[in-house]
């Protein structure tokens, strides 16, 4: 039993809830009820197309994006990546039409905004039906913390002391904003445009809270939005992923060519011209949604159960004292660090093949060939490439006029359970040969 994924795993058609630190004034049972009965889009996250098709028992179709079509012939072999997946590979759901492959509205925007790709169809069919349990990157806090114990024989000395003290550096000094999140969860409010100030400011020091307040706000837009195109979508039982797109770009210059959120960070005015951007009517509650939802959930993702938010402080502690209390925020923060070492293209398979390998297992014993996107299902689906019960077929496609995906050459390949290289994943380094998360040279 790994409960550590167990508790990164979410199945929104479930009634299981993760308990939360004493005195919250919320429990994830009544965000769950709020968020799924009090919101417009609510009802597609227990009941969306791709669940539902995961549930069926049927053969399943997904689409992956790739620049390496050339690699993949010659090799024969497909392997996954690290990301929002942690150990899959990236795809979008496709829905089998009369007509060809119907991509949903996320892969739709990869085949608009990525004509440099070309697209495989993978084809998985499953022995039985696939559980709807999504892997919620916000949640693998304790997965990072105990691969980096487990290996901290990979770092140097001087590797590890720099790691050790920049993540507590960062925590103990956004640590006055983090006591005001934790007041917030449990019921001494802030107004929502100074705490939304504050947040802006707090992680510009501890970026893992860019993460935390940009899913957020996805899904704040993503559930509140009653646009038409959010409702053409919905009726198909898709989320509209361009609402999150459309605020991530313009909320970050270059998000685009390096997608980092750590870099994402608005205040209360540029936030709330953002919304305006994308969504007018949903500006004025944008704040408020912020300051309730964040405070809960980073609470729920960063203290133990076992504490008392009521008189916890992240004031004044040490790193073995964090490991106790605040393991996954600690975790999410030494990952965060990791990514920056000089070294890292040389341990990044060490160590993240270490969580592949866990999370590969995981997957396997509870008979998950697909995993996707926990946090909400929106349609980022992957292939558990070290699934042994599951035929698979993969494709070269081409799009038709009307934007449908047709199989044209079957593929001699095979899934591998291997983690692809650095340079060849979304976490690659940019152009100056720095990764995700580095400051910018000024």
């Amino acid at each position: 039993m790994d409960t550590d994924l167990d508790d990164a795993h979410t199945d929104h058609t479930s009634t299981r809830t993760r308990p939360v630190a004493a005195g919250c004034a919320e429990s994830e049972a009544d965000w769950r009820r709020r968020l799924q009965h009090d919101t417009p889009g609510g009802r597609l996250l227990a009941h969306n197309a791709m669940t539902r098709a995961l549930a069926d028992g049927r053969p399943i179709h997904l689409m992956h994006t790739t620049t390496a079509l050339n690699a993949i012939r010659a090799s024969g072999q497909l392997y996954a990546s690290s990301g929002c997946l942690l150990a899959a590979l990236y795809c979008a759901p496709l829905t089998p039409t009369s007509a060809g492959l119907r991509p949903h509205n996320l892969g739709g925007y990869l085949l608009q905004t990525k004509p440099h790709t070309r697209t495989l169809m993978i084809e998985i069919t499953p022995t039985a039906p696939v559980p709807a349990m999504g892997i919620d990157y916000l949640r693998l806090g304790r997965v990072h913390l105990h691969t980096y114990l487990d290996h901290r024989s990979f770092l140097t000395e001087a590797e590890d002391a720099q790691l050790r003290g920049k993540a507590l550096h960062q925590i103990r000094v956004a640590a006055p904003f983090l006591d005001v999140i934790l007041a917030n969860a449990t019921g001494r409010r802030t107004p929502p445009g100074t705490f939304v100030d504050q947040l802006a400011a707090a992680a510009q020091d501890l970026p893992f809270l860019g993460y935390v307040y940009f899913e957020v706000l996805s899904e704040y837009l993503m559930l509140h939005s009653t646009s038409a195109e959010t409702k053409t979508y919905a009726a198909a039982g898709e989320m509209n992923n361009h609402l999150y797109k459309r605020l991530a770009f313009s909320a970050v210059s270059g998000m685009d060519k390096l997608f980092d959120l750590s870099r994402f960070h608005p205040g209360h005015q540029r936030l709330h011209d953002l919304i305006v951007g994308i969504e007018p009517r949903l500006a004025p509650g944008a704040a408020q949604y912020t300051r309730g939802r964040l405070s809960h959930l980073f609470t729920a993702l960063a203290v133990e159960s076992g504490q008392d938010a009521t008189s916890f402080s992240f004031r004044d502690q040490d790193f073995d004292g964090l490991t106790r209390t605040a393991p996954s925020l600690l975790g999410q923060t030494l990952f965060r660090e990791m990514r920056i070492l000089q070294r890292y293209p040389q341990l990044y398979l060490a160590f993240e093949q270490a969580k592949a390998l866990r999370a590969w297992n995981y997957w396997n014993s509870h008979q998950i060939a697909t995993p996707f996107n926990g946090f909400l299902p929106k349609g980022e689906i992957g292939v558990n490439p070290s699934y042994p019960a599951a035929d698979c077929a993969v494709w070269l496609a081409e799009t038709c006029e009307r934007g449908l995906l047709h199989p044209v050459d079957e593929l001699d390949v095979a899934f591998v359970p291997r983690l692809a290289d650095l340079g060849m994943t979304a976490m690659r380094r940019d152009a100056t040969g720095k990764a995700a998360g580095h400051p910018a040279v000024t």
